[in-house]
This record gives C-alpha cells, structure tokens and sequence, in this order.
C-alpha cells in the first residue's frame, strides 16, 4: 500500500511539474493569455503541435527503455538505437514546438496550438536529455564497467 502511495504521489507530482513547465515556457513566449473567442475543432496548427507532442513523447519512451537496459555488451546496441531514436525525435519535437511557438499570433484558444507545442517543447527537450544520458551510457565498455571506472 506504501508503494502505490508513493507511486501515486510521484506520479502527480510529476504531472504538476510538466504543466508547470508547459505554462512557464507559455509566458516566455508571451503567449499565456486566453483568447477572447475560442476557435473549436482541429486547425493545421494545432494538427503540428499534435504531432510534434507525439514525437516528443516517443522521444521520452525511447529514452527511458534506453536507460532502463543493462549497459552490456549484449544489451548495449538495441539501447544505443533507442537512444539515438530518443536524440533524432527529441530534438525534431523541441525544433518544431519552438517553431509553432515563435509563428503563434495568440494565446490558448485561438487554433495556433500553442499549448501542444509548448508540450512538445517541454517533453522533447526531457527526451533529449534521456537520450544523451543513455548514449553517454552506452558508450561504455565491458571493460570500463568491470573495473568500476565511469568514462
């Protein structure tokens, strides 16, 4: 019962400090007030951010099963791949929410998708870091790990 409090709590808070993060990066591109009129339904920019989210949330997975594999020799090619997948998407999502971001004309609401690509911002950019770390990771040798020694 412990355990799944404690997952649950980690869990939220998590969850609080991505949307933190999605309205932090809102307010620095001078973009967290509403709209005055909403626009409803699916615009081409809000199409673009969908996507670039999605990207950057298979950067996310990527990079966590790469890190979440023993640094082998047997396990080390299929993480350093995955890694790689996680730099390659981490990197498109952080470009292309930072894009849709720099060419929004308004806040949330309006169909520019700015909440998307501020996630996707946010989620590419924890993507990115996975990836490194597993790559760094991975570039190690057996011999490097049987010694004890880090780089």
């Amino acid at each position: 019962m412990k355990r799944a409090f404690a997952i649950t709590v980690a869990a939220l808070g998590a969850a609080a400090l991505f949307g933190g993060l999605v309205h932090a990066v809102l307010v620095a591109a001078h973009l967290s007030e509403p709209a005055a009129t909403t626009v409803y339904g699916m615009t081409t920019r809000r199409i673009w951010a969908t996507s670039a989210a999605a990207i950057a949330l298979i950067a996310v997975v990527a990079g966590g099963l790469a890190l979440a594999r023993p640094a082998s020799r047997i396990g080390a090619a299929p993480a350093r791949r995955r890694a790689l997948v996680a730099l390659v998407a981490g990197l498109t999502a952080v470009v292309n929410g930072w894009l849709n971001l720099a060419f929004a004309t308004g806040g949330p609401g309006t169909g520019n998708g700015v909440v998307g690509a501020a996630a996707a911002f946010v989620l590419g950019l924890i993507g990115l870091a996975l990836g490194v770390l597993a790559l760094a990771r991975s570039r190690r040798t057996p011999f490097d790990l049987q010694a004890g020694r880090t780089a």
